[in-house]
């Protein structure tokens, strides 16, 4: 099933393209070459039905329209089963009266979690797996974060990241410390520092955002 990702074992930096895998899914068989074509948030989780993975779901999935507005996908990512994954989703709506609109890959073997470095190859459970992908529309990987398995992801911190990505990929214009969309960006500095003077701040200007 996933030939192509148990040969790319290790880690994913900056600038790789993510693997490609076809697992099942809570929406039925995935395939991650299937999100061509927009942005995605491949991100993985410990188990279903903990505590601080329930809280990342369910702020995810109230800001689902934030990431649609940003043409992003989300699709997580355990090695609990299927049949886990949809009794949890069930048990989310139940109680918390939130529907998880995006689709939760299964990885029993670890396959997909080892392939993108999620989990150490000789690991034995996947305590270590909280970790997020950024993939642009192209599937290169733009930026990842990576996170204890007792501390949970900021979800407003991945949809800025998210926004700052998009700001920056043309590579026009560079994303302050902090930045905001619709906040003043930084210019990139001229390669010859002859182009500048002595009173003018070369390094570190900010302009308006087109």
């Amino acid at each position: 099933m996933m030939d192509e990702v148990q040969k790319q074992l290790g880690s994913l930096r900056i600038g790789d393209p993510a693997p490609d895998f076809e697992a099942r899914s809570t929406h039925g068989p995935i395939r991650l070459s299937d999100y061509r074509g927009r942005w995605l948030i491949f991100f993985s989780h410990p188990a279903d039905f903990t505590p601080v993975c329930t809280t990342e779901f369910i702020a995810l999935a109230r800001h689902a329209e934030q990431f649609d507005a940003l043409n992003c996908a989300l699709l997580g990512l355990s090695v609990d089963s299927l049949y886990s994954h949809l009794a949890w989703v069930r048990a989310i709506q139940d109680k918390f009266d939130v529907t998880i609109s995006f689709p939760i890959v299964e990885d029993p073997s670890m396959a997909v979690g080892r392939a993108f470095g999620m989990i150490d190859e000789k690991a034995g459970d996947s305590a270590a797996m909280r970790t997020s992908y950024f993939i642009d529309p192209a599937g290169i990987v733009q930026a990842t974060t990576c996170y204890p398995h007792n501390v949970g992801r900021s979800v407003s911190e991945m949809i800025r990241m998210l926004a700052a990505l998009q700001m920056a990929e043309d590579g026009n214009i560079l994303v302050p410390e902090g930045w905001q969309p619709g906040d003043d960006v930084l210019e990139v500095p001229p390669l010859a520092t002859d182009q500048t003077n002595d009173e003018d701040v070369w390094f570190c200007r900010l302009v308006k955002a087109k």
